[in-house]
C-alpha cells in the first residue's frame, strides 16, 4: 500500500491565509472596540486587584464584601486624584485667556525676528497664519459634536467598567477552569504557568507603573515650582501620565511646560532650562526608574514598542496607546510558553543572540578561509 504523504501548504498559501487571519483580526478589534476596550481595561484591573481581594478573603471575609471593599478603596483614590486634576484644571481655565494674550504677543514678536531675518513682509506670514488657522478652527468645529459623542461614550464606559471588574473578580475562579479546560487535559501543566505568570507581569507592570508616575510627577512639579512655572502641580500630572506613552509621551509632556513657560516667562531661557532639566530626569527614569522599580519580568524591544504604540493609537486611540505595551507584554509571555509560537517571542524581546558576536564571526571567517 502507499502511505499517504503529510500534505503542506505552500509558503506563499500560509502567507496569504496568516494576513486574511491578521486583516480580519484588526477589523473586529476596531468594529468592536466600544465593547473590547471596556473589556480590556477591566481585565487588567481586575488582575491588578486580585491580590488586594485574597487578602481580605484570608481575613474570612465574604468573597463579595472583599470584591466590593477593592473596588471602593479603587473609587476612592481615582476620585482623590480626579479632583485635584479638576481643580487644577479650574484654575488654568480662568487664566486662560491670559495666557492666550501673552502668547499672542510672543507670537506677534517672532514673526517680526522672522521677517527681518529672512527678509519676508510680515504681511505675508500673517496671511499664512490666518490660512491656516480658519482651517484649523473649521476642523475643530467639525470636531466638537464627534468629541461630545466621545464624552457621552466614557461616561457609559466608567459606568460599566466597575461592574466589568466585580463580575470578573467574582467569577474568576470559572474563568480560569474555562481557560484549563478549553485547552485539555494533557496542557494543564502548561495553562496553569502561562496564567499564573501573564498575572504577575499585570501586576508588576502596572503597579511599578503606578509608582513610576508618582515620581515622574513629583519631580515634574518640583521642577517647575524652582523655575516658577505656572500651573505646576496641573503640568507635572499631565507630563507624568503622557510619560506611560513609550517614547511618544515624553516628547508632548515637555512641549507642554515648554509653551506655557514662553507664553508667562519675560525669559525664553525658561523653556531651555525645561527641556534640559525634563531630558535629565528622562535619563533617571530610562536608566534607573524603569528597570528598578517598574521592574517588568518581560522586556520588549524599542522597535515593537513604539510600533505597538502607533499601532494602538490607529486601532483604538488613546486608550490604546496606554493599552499596548502591557497587551504585548502578555503575547510575549504566551509566545514564550509554547513550542510554535516560541520564535516570536523571540523577535519582541530585547535579548541579542550569541551568534552577533564578534567573537563568533571572527571564527566562522577564520574557519572559511582556512579551507582548500
Amino acid at each position: 500500500m502507499n502511505t499517504v504523504k503529510d500534505f503542506q501548504l505552500p509558503f506563499y498559501a500560509r502567507v496569504s491565509i496568516f494576513l486574511l487571519g491578521l486583516i480580519a483580526l484588526l477589523t473586529i478589534l476596531y468594529i468592536g472596540r466600544s465593547i473590547i476596550v471596556p473589556l480590556v481595561f477591566s481585565v487588567i484591573i481586575a488582575i491588578l486587584l486580585q491580590p488586594i481581594v485574597k487578602l481580605f478573603v484570608r481575613f474570612h471575609l465574604n468573597r463579595v464584601v472583599a470584591i466590593l471593599i477593592a473596588l471602593l478603596m479603587t473609587l476612592i483614590v481615582i476620585a482623590a486624584f480626579g479632583a485635584l486634576f479638576i481643580s487644577q484644571a479650574n484654575r488654568f481655565s480662568e487664566s486662560w485667556p491670559q495666557l492666550v494674550e501673552n502668547f499672542t504677543v510672543l507670537l506677534n514678536q517672532s514673526i517680526s525676528n522672522i521677517s527681518e531675518y529672512f527678509d519676508i513682509s510680515p504681511q505675508t506670514i500673517h496671511e499664512w497664519i490666518s490660512k491656516n488657522k480658519s482651517e484649523v478652527l473649521d476642523t475643530s468645529s467639525a470636531a466638537i459634536g464627534k468629541t461630545l459623542i466621545n464624552v457621552g461614550t466614557a461616561i457609559m464606559v466608567m459606568l460599566l467598567v466597575p461592574v466589568y471588574i466585580f463580575l470578573i473578580l467574582y467569577y474568576e475562579p470559572l474563568l480560569i477552569n474555562f481557560i484549563r479546560k478549553l485547552f485539555g487535559e494533557n496542557n494543564q501543566n502548561q495553562v496553569g504557568e502561562i496564567v499564573t505568570e501573564t498575572k504577575n507581569v499585570v501586576q508588576h507592570y502596572l503597579v511599578g507603573l503606578v509608582i513610576e508616575a508618582v515620581i515622574i510627577a513629583t519631580l515634574y512639579t518640583t521642577t517647575l515650582f524652582i523655575l516658577g512655572v505656572d500651573y505646576a502641580i496641573l503640568l507635572g500630572i499631565i507630563g507624568s501620565l503622557l510619560n506611560v506613552i513609550p517614547y511618544v509621551g515624553g516628547l508632548v509632556g515637555v512641549a507642554l511646560p515648554m509653551m506655557v513657560a514662553l507664553a508667562t516667562k519675560t525669559n525664553g531661557w525658561y523653556a531651555f532650562y525645561i527641556l534640559a532639566i525634563y531630558y535629565f530626569i528622562q535619563i533617571i527614569d530610562n536608566n534607573y526608574i524603569v528597570p528598578k522599580i517598574v521592574a517588568s519580568k518581560v522586556k520588549i524591544n524599542a522597535l515593537f514598542s513604539i510600533v505597538i504604540v502607533i499601532a494602538g493609537n490607529a486601532l483604538w486611540g488613546i486608550s490604546g496607546m496606554f493599552l499596548s505595551i502591557p497587551l504585548l507584554a502578555i503575547m510575549k509571555v504566551i509566545f514564550d510558553r509554547i513550542e510554535p509560537l516560541k520564535p516570536w517571542g523571540l523577535l519582541l524581546g530585547d535579548t541579542m543572540p550569541s551568534f552577533f558576536k564578534i567573537e563568533s564571526v571572527i571564527k566562522v571567517c577564520k574557519k572559511n578561509t582556512s579551507k582548500p
